[in-house]
């Protein structure tokens, strides 16, 4: 017999039984409380959800068909009533009673699920995150010789089902009834679920009221008809003092219809941090989905608050958060060009606008700018930057230097700009963020200009050399100031610069600074890491201490006979030199500038003595 047959003679197993997953209510309202809703507020929005894509439902048959939600409180209790399309005994058992199944699934509803907010199945479920029981009485409109039916349900998971008479409920739609649990009848106050509804429902499509006050506000502020301009800036300004709490400077219009998008994004009054990660307000088809979506705008946008209603973004399961996809992404991408839209505009028609604007935010337009070649040649009249001319705009500065010199640190900066700009040599602080990307970026945008990073060799280029025969008799002061720099890693060079003032300036980049701190570190180490560190010693050129032959204090120093009092004179112009370029002190420098005090103090007070 071969094993074919063998097998196939085999008595077969029975097949096992399946089983029902069994769920936990109170641990699941648990989950959904504490992890996947951010506050137990949301139930009145699943409320608020539920009713409305009932109207949805019942319109799409019957477009003339009444439209309202009423929410009325009591001590404890809160019933909201609809006149949506209703539920049969059936629908009850297939929809309230299973977790996870939506409506917007049930036959003959599903072309129209685009139309609905909630996507997700959990429902009424959010509601026993304050409630301890729930009451639904509802009658179908799509089947009206249907008698009403009532689901009642507990926080332990049980629920009944029953039927009413015909004038339970006379015509359709739903009722919800809620009992608060425990702790939680705050939530179900008339004030707290007015000012819920309000939050949430405001631009909802339907009209919506708590007791006898209004929810829904249509149509919304940036769609409404306003007699000028001025008129609407007003408007849409304390619309944003009321939602964010301040008065913009600026309102720009978000208007994407591809996408479905209508909303305005203020402009913050205050300078904020690039990685502040914004809030924006966001509503789905009317229902304010959150607060804080952050990734609505490309991260360059930090200045700007948005709130927005559109009805082609996903929601997260919670819905209170923007789904990251193709959609998305394409939204981020479109309301950022509706922003670049509106800077471009104030360059060309409203320069005081932008001048106000870029004094506060003029970080997140450089931001854009690097990434932007349009819009670094727009702003380029406008953007600031800081140079030895003052604050200008690059194209104001190429202008007037035949070469963009600039600074990749504001230590650097700080060392150059006064000698630089005292010789004729214009630099830029790039060491601000995003200013070294933009210079670099200039001949892209504006042929012909010339940039160039200002090291140490090309100021001293810069500087005035000082006649041989001048150095030569001084070759005695130089060998003992460079013999007393020289463990300090620096050289001394004689040049003759203005201003006067300057005795004596500090140069180095940042290889020389690099191999200062290899050096100081090789010190330190242990013999293991003194090896590695010393296999790593560079060719770096060495930091220079250029003295200045013009100032009358060198020339006196130059002429001190004594090696002892030249040595700490010439440690004294170091560290001075060092704390005019605002450089931070290692350790042998902080011992220096304290020795050549004391040193200069017992010069001073001997020589006193003396007289």
């Amino acid at each position: 017999m071969d094993s074919q047959t063998s097998q196939s003679s085999q008595p077969s197993l029975p097949s096992p039984s399946p089983h029902t997953f069994q769920v936990d209510l109170r641990g699941l309202v648990d989950l959904l409380s504490h992890h996947l809703y951010s506050s137990p507020k949301v139930y009145l929005r699943e409320l608020l959800q539920n009713a409305v894509d009932a109207i949805t439902a019942r319109r799409a048959a019957d477009p003339d068909a009444p439209a309202l939600v009423r929410l009325f409180t009591e001590p404890g209790a809160l019933r909201v009533e609809d006149s949506g399309v209703g539920l049969t005994e059936a629908d009850v058992h297939d929809l309230l009673a299973t977790i996870g199944r939506s409506s917007k699934r049930a036959e003959g509803l599903q072309e129209a699920r685009s139309d609905f907010l909630g996507q997700f199945g959990i429902g009424l479920l959010a509601c026993f995150v304050v409630a301890e029981r729930i009451r639904v009485v509802s009658r179908s409109a799509r089947t009206p010789d249907a008698a009403p039916v009532e689901w009642t349900a507990a926080d332990d998971g049980s629920y009944t089902v029953r039927t009413l008479p015909d004038d339970a409920r006379p015509e359709p739609g739903t009722t919800v009834h809620l009992v608060a649990r425990a702790g939680a009848a705050e939530w179900l106050a008339e004030d707290r679920v007015l000012a819920l509804a309000r939050d949430f429902g405001s631009l909802l499509p339907y009209d919506v009221r708590v007791g006898e006050e209004a929810v829904t506000d249509l149509p919304a502020p940036w769609d409404r008809p306003y007699p000028s301009p001025a008129a609407r800036r007003v408007a849409l300004g304390r619309h944003c003092h009321d939602l964010f709490g301040f008065t913009p400077l600026d309102a720009i219009e978000l208007d994407v219809p591809l996408a479905g998008i209508r909303g305005v994004a203020y402009v913050l009054p205050s300078a904020v941090s690039p990685a502040q990660r914004a809030g924006h307000r966001v509503h789905l088809k009317g229902m304010l989905l959150t607060e804080r979506a952050e990734q609505l705008l490309p991260d360059w946008a930090f200045f700007v608050r948005c709130v927005l209603d559109t009805d082609s973004l996903r929601p997260t399961a919670s819905r209170e958060a923007l789904y990251e996809d193709e959609t998305l992404a394409a939204v981020r991408e479109a309301l950022g060009e509706r922003i670049r839209s509106w800077l471009t505009g104030l360059a060309a028609g409203d320069p005081e606008r932008l001048a106000a604007f870029l004094a506060v935010h003029h970080l997140g337009v450089k931001s854009l700018a690097r990434h932007n070649r349009e819009m670094l040649r727009t702003m380029l009249p406008w953007l600031p930057f800081e140079t030895t001319d003052g604050r200008l705009s690059l194209e104001e500065f190429a202008r007037r230097h035949p070469v963009v010199h600039f600074t990749r640190t504001v230590e650097e900066y700080r060392q150059v700009a006064p000698i630089a700009s005292a010789q004729g040599v214009g630099v830029i602080n790039g060491g601000y963020t995003y200013d070294s990307e933009l210079v670099e970026a200039l001949p892209s945008v504006r042929p012909g200009t010339v940039v160039a990073e200002l090291d140490a060799d090309t100021v001293t280029a810069h500087l005035d050399a000082v006649d041989p025969a001048v150095e030569l008799a001084l070759a005695g002061f130089l060998a003992a100031a460079r013999a007393k720099l020289d463990p300090l890693g620096c050289d001394v060079v004689l040049r003759a610069f203005h201003p006067l003032s300057v005795p004596a300036l500090h140069l180095d980049d940042r290889a020389a600074r690099h191999e200062q701190a290899r050096a100081q570190a090789e010190e330190e180490a242990d013999d293991l890491w003194a090896g590695i560190l010393g296999s790593l010693r560079g060719e770096a050129p060495r930091a220079r201490l250029v003295l200045n032959h013009l100032s009358p204090l060198i020339r006196r120093i130059g002429s001190l006979g004594e090696p002892e009092l030249i040595g700490t004179a010439v440690e004294s112009l170091y560290g001075q030199a060092l704390l005019m370029a605002q450089r931070p002190l290692r350790p042998a420098d902080s011992a220096l500038l304290n020795r050549a005090f004391i040193g200069l103090l017992e010069w001073a007070t001997n020589g006193e003595g003396d007289r």
